[in-house]
């Protein structure tokens, strides 16, 4: 009796044990990778997190078309991150990201992040060194235009009074 005892409890130990052993294995594998914005524009930087030990180990990357291949860092934990940079020419829409951990482990996020695109404002008046001459010219003949209709309003609105 006590031996079927020993043999059933040994029996539960070594199917626990087996059963856990994938699960812990699989942990090392990259898990889940997080990009952060969603939603970027080109040129803009983006932080990207992935799950797993293996993408701890030295040599492991992310990759995408919009961005150089660029190593992970280890965080904490089982997490890495890394910060890129998107191409200013990439065109807008919905982008993956490879991450390649350890020993040729990898995993793929489909429609990770999306680039958004810019619109093509040209220089449109703007200015680093403060007002140019040209915009001081414009102000000033506005103000101009403003004080000559201002009398000639109050001018007319004067005679009107008289009648």
């Amino acid at each position: 009796m006590r031996t079927t005892r020993a043999l059933a409890v040994s029996a539960a130990a070594v199917a626990v044990v087996g059963l856990a052993a994938p699960a812990a294995s699989a942990w090392d594998s990259p898990s889940n990778i997080v990009a952060l914005p969603s939603v970027i524009a080109r040129g803009g930087q983006l932080t990207i997190t992935v799950d797993g030990s293996s993408c701890t180990m030295a040599g492991s990357t992310v990759s995408s078309s919009v961005f150089p291949t660029t190593a992970l860092t280890h965080v904490s934990g089982n997490t890495s991150s890394a910060k890129v940079t998107i191409d200013s020419n990439a065109s807008p829409g919905s982008y993956d990201i490879t991450a390649k951990c350890g020993e040729n482990r990898s995993l793929t996020r489909p429609a990770a992040f999306t680039v958004i695109g810019g619109v093509r404002g040209g220089l449109g008046g703007s200015s680093s060194t403060g007002a140019t001459p040209t915009d001081m010219a414009i102000g000033g003949g506005l103000v101009a235009a403003a004080v000559v209709g201002g009398g000639v309003f109050w001018m007319r609105r004067r005679s009107e009074k008289r009648i």
